[in-house]
């Protein structure tokens, strides 16, 4: 993909590229592979990128809600979740949902556990609750969520949504993306101090071998994407992967645990087994008896910030990547809208029902989008890719985190792009799309973004006399994005 892409969904659907595809054509009738002006080698290939970008969920999930005997997440009663079953569930359920979500919306995004829900369960939530108990409210959470879309009333939101918010939410997720990847490489870290927050690398030195590969890789990436090469951001990964184990090989760096110049999450090197046999003793260990716990008024506010923050990241998110595949209309509509709402909402489901925290559509999708995937078949490539991973595990740790950085950077970049759609003269509507575009990566949220730009939008127009342009739906989540920054104290006069 280039930063020119900007078809419509209408363009793509009836203009099929004039050139013969040849694949079979029940792969056609299912996908419309053709009618996207995308072919097979190209979904293949994107599902590939976006695999390779997102298995690091596999990783990092664990490390997150997971843990060992001696370093774990505990709940109220002590309990804490295996890192190998974590991982294994994490894997399952990524899988599933990702083929499942390709064949059903036929759009080319992974899914995956939400690192916002999954840090808000390790970090507040079991503070009050049991671990299966947290998961049972994650299961609640994306039940409501799925009746809403199905009701059709999660698209009627989207709709309310102005074009200019979506525009902004799109540009603001490209930003937030190459922000995690600076983080992730190491590029950006926080100076500990409160002004600046954050500094470049370590006291403004690229002082370690990991960070200099971040770099040589977002070079390698720029200069094929620069050149048009097709297969860009996986001949990177490829091509960046091949030297960080050169280098693992000869300066034996190791993880950054035990070394402060080593690598972040993963080391690029072999690992010793290649296959490890999946323990999924976590699926269906589900409890609903939080309610009873903690009480209704405190396990229904849980619920509450579990559905903000889930409803509107899935929603910021594919607005984002459907607009930067050029699969979006004028209006920021997608094709099979309400299909890939209903099953974000059993995603969120299952990812409660497997104890690995919600999965939803990860931003980092934008990786196998950037490399050309258009449709949903690259969804499913990447999704038989997760159920590998149960398997090969080890393998899928090869990939240094700070080589995948440069991916979500890359493409970051062409995200931002989306910014000359959006108007300027009109102030009553530039601000708030300025909040929402600076605040998603300022605070690391999607849903902060979003919630920010909303309240923004409602009431610096209303102020200005532009009140009648305002969706009676987008006062309703404005003042539903109120009482959402505002549970901390409202929770306190609660007494929760």
């Amino acid at each position: 993909m280039t930063a020119s892409v900007t078809s419509t969904t209408e363009q793509h659907e009836s203009n099929p590229p004039e050139r013969a595809y040849r694949h079979p054509a029940w792969l056609e009738r299912l996908f419309g592979v053709a009618r996207r002006g995308s072919t097979v080698g190209t979904e293949i290939r994107g599902g590939v990128v976006t695999f390779f970008a997102m298995a690091y969920i596999v990783i990092l999930n664990p490390i997150i809600i997971g843990g060992t005997e001696t370093r774990a997440a505990t709940d109220v009663l002590g309990g804490w979740l295996p890192n190998g079953q974590v991982a294994a569930a994490t894997a399952l359920t990524a899988g599933v949902m990702t083929i499942l979500f390709g064949v059903v919306a036929n759009l080319p995004f992974g899914l995956a556990a939400g690192l916002g829900v999954n840090s808000f369960l390790a970090v507040s939530v079991i503070q009050d609750v049991t671990w299966q108990e947290a998961m049972g409210l994650v299961v609640i959470n994306g039940v409501v969520i799925t009746i809403l879309s199905l009701t059709g009333l999660r698209e009627r939101i989207f709709d309310a949504i102005p074009q200019q918010l979506k525009t902004a939410i799109t540009v603001g997720i490209g930003l937030f993306i190459a922000f995690i990847g600076l983080v992730d490489a190491g590029f950006v870290r926080s100076s500990g101090i409160a002004s600046p927050p954050v500094q470049l690398a370590d006291n403004g030195s690229i002082s370690t071998w990991p960070v200099v590969m971040f770099v040589i890789t977002l070079v390698i990436m720029g200069v094929l994407m620069a050149r048009k090469v097709r297969g860009a951001l996986l001949i990177g990964l490829v091509v960046s992967t091949i030297l960080a184990m050169i280098l693992e090989g000869v300066l034996h760096l190791g993880s950054s645990v035990d070394s402060a110049g080593g690598w972040s999450l993963n080391v690029p090197e072999l690992p010793s087994t290649l296959l490890s046999v999946p323990d999924l003793s976590l699926v269906g260990a589900v409890d609903f008896g939080a309610f009873a716990r903690i009480g209704w008024l405190s396990a229904t506010m849980l619920v509450f910030t579990l559905f903000f923050t889930s409803f509107f990241d899935a929603m910021g998110t594919m607005t984002g990547l459907a607009k930067a595949a050029g699969l979006a209309d004028e209006q920021g509509n997608f094709p099979r809208l309400r299909s890939a709402m209903v099953m974000e909402g059993v995603a969120v489901a299952a990812g409660g029902a497997t104890s690995c925290s919600a999965n939803t559509v990860f931003v980092d999708s934008a990786a196998g989008v950037g490399e050309g995937a258009r449709t949903g078949l690259a969804s499913v490539v990447t999704g038989l890719l997760f159920l590998a991973a149960m398997f090969l595990t080890p393998l899928t740790a090869i990939v240094p985190s700070e080589v995948a950085a440069a991916a979500l950077v890359a493409v970051g970049s062409l995200m931002v792009a989306q910014i000359r759609d959006i108007d300027w003269s009109e102030y009553s509507a530039a601000l708030p799309v300025f909040l929402t575009i600076t605040v998603m990566p300022l605070t690391y949220s999607i849903a902060n973004g979003i919630g920010v730009g909303f309240i923004s939008w409602v009431v610096i127009r209303t102020l200005s006399g532009r009140w009648r342009d305002i969706s009676p739906l987008m006062w309703v989540v404005a003042l539903g994005f109120l009482v959402y920054f505002a549970r901390g104290p409202i929770e306190t006069l609660m007494g929760v």
